[in-house]
């Protein structure tokens, strides 16, 4: 769960590109991917359920400064009976359908997409199954695909929130160099309490409890504060230091709505921007955010025909949308990059680089999107963002960068799994047919074979009936 941690020091990533198909037929509710029972609570507590019971705990390093036993609030055995539906204000999984973190990270801007799957998973622990919501993290370095993790919860029926297990992917040049990280309840270790149901200054929990492989414990510091939100402040918050493997601890913020809010160590920063239905407006999708994505696209098309005075023009619709767009409808973590980026493309444009002006009009699109997100259903933003990965990966090719290639269509399938329960039939075999073209072209190092795929892909998407 340490994200900013992952992203900074765990350097991953290449196994086959099936593997994502196979993380989604393992991740439906009939248990195929349920873990053995066992882990390190003892035979003896299998089957009993409620705090008559307590969880055996895994011994810890002695340089590790955990605080004593006495203040821990996640020793009880807690029973699951509606486990998936997770409304814990602090940690809300079940009613946060997408959302969005802005940061940086080794000095290199950091994106993070976080959103609620539409399938569920068995684990097994404690004698017992618990289906358990799955989460998609997806986090981009420099706007390449760094890390995605597919996590794990379930709410206990006293509120509190408990973590099964994560499976983790860590890249590098476009490829998974390592799963290090990857954890699940029952096969690892006991699942472990993500947030308590009504936390207290001075209680103590463990988010992960398998230490030498996993191992993160939360202090309560304070609670009823109140936080700079996405659109103004927001009251209830609560701040938590987190002890890791190492010793070293990081700072955590939550805020009610919204759930893990705030995250800094070592001079990085992971600070959520925007958060839906939370931050959801019932107000119709402004006409300013549809020009800013067209006239990126028409940035896009322009710039890989030549066509300068076309994309002079477009981006002047961009820079006139943008500037006309009420300040008080964005969140104050997204304008900073919006005017950045409208700026990036405006000089990309005059400066007359095909490839700067299309990075520049994919990034301009990309935050056009996420504004939208208050405005329109997450699974069509989604597939937009499928469009908007299509273009990126055929400009990448035409740049016969082969590792940019590479890292695209594994974004692509990702962002795919968002839309399995939103797209019919008919619609998901046509993505799944241009996907699978790409990655055969990926695997025999055939870009514009991938290219050509994902043209077809944006014509398929393109095509798909509105609303």
């Amino acid at each position: 769960m340490d994200r900013i941690a992952s992203a900074s020091r765990r350097r991953r990533a290449a196994i086959g590109l099936g593997l994502l198909a196979a993380l989604a037929a393992a991740s439906c509710t009939d248990g195929g991917a349920s873990a053995s029972d066992g882990g390190t609570a003892s035979a003896a507590l299998s089957g009993i359920t409620g705090s008559a019971a307590t969880i055996s705990q895994p011994p810890v390093p002695g340089q590790i400064p955990i605080a004593p036993e006495s203040e821990r609030v996640d020793l009880a055995v807690p029973t699951f009976s509606n486990p998936t539906e997770i409304t814990n204000p602090l940690f809300p999984v079940s009613r946060q359908r997408s959302v969005l973190f802005l940061g940086h990270v080794d000095g290199k801007p950091f994106r993070t997409e976080v959103t609620l799957l539409p399938f569920t998973r068995v684990v097994r622990w404690e004698g017992r199954t618990v289906q358990t919501a799955v989460s998609q993290y997806n986090a981009f370095l420099g706007g390449q695909i760094e890390e995605v993790a597919y996590d794990l919860y379930a709410q206990a029926d006293d509120g509190s929130v408990w973590y099964f297990g994560e499976d983790v992917f860590d890249f590098r040049d476009g490829a998974i160099i390592s799963t290090e990280g990857t954890w699940q309840a029952g096969r690892d270790g006991p699942a472990a309490m993500i947030m308590p149901a009504d936390p207290q200054v001075g209680d103590v929990y463990r988010t992960e409890n398998a230490p030498g492989f996993v191992f993160e414990e939360v202090t309560v510091r304070s609670t009823d504060e109140t936080l700079d939100g996405p659109l103004g402040p927001i009251e209830g918050g609560m701040l938590a230091d987190e002890l890791h493997n190492d010793g070293k601890t990081e700072q955590k913020e939550f805020a009610p709505g919204y759930g893990e809010f705030y995250t800094a160590g070592g001079g990085d920063v992971e600070a959520l921007a925007l958060a839906v239905p939370t931050d959801a407006t019932t107000e119709p999708l402004p006409a300013g955010l549809t020009t800013m994505w067209s006239g990126a696209l028409d940035v896009f098309d322009a710039a890989a025909d030549g066509d300068w005075s076309g994309a002079a023009a477009s981006s002047d619709k961009v820079r006139s949308a943008w500037r006309a767009f009420p300040v008080g409808d964005v969140p104050v973590l997204i304008e900073p990059r919006v005017d950045a980026a409208v700026r990036a493309l405006d000089a990309a444009v005059a400066g007359r680089g095909a490839r700067e002006a299309q990075d520049a009009a994919i990034e301009a699109a990309r935050l056009s999107l996420d504004l939208q997100l208050r405005y329109r259903p997450t699974s069509e933003v989604d597939l937009a963002r499928l469009d908007l990965w299509a273009a990126q990966l055929a400009a990448d090719a035409a740049a016969n960068d082969a590792l940019a290639v590479s890292a695209d269509s594994f974004a692509m399938d990702y962002v795919r799994d968002r839309l399995l329960g939103a797209l019919d039939q008919e619609q998901l075999l046509a993505v799944n047919t241009e996907l699978g073209a790409i990655q055969v072209a990926v695997i025999d190092r055939e870009i514009g074979k991938a290219a050509a795929a994902a043209r077809r892909l944006r014509d398929e998407i393109r095509a798909f009936p509105s609303g």
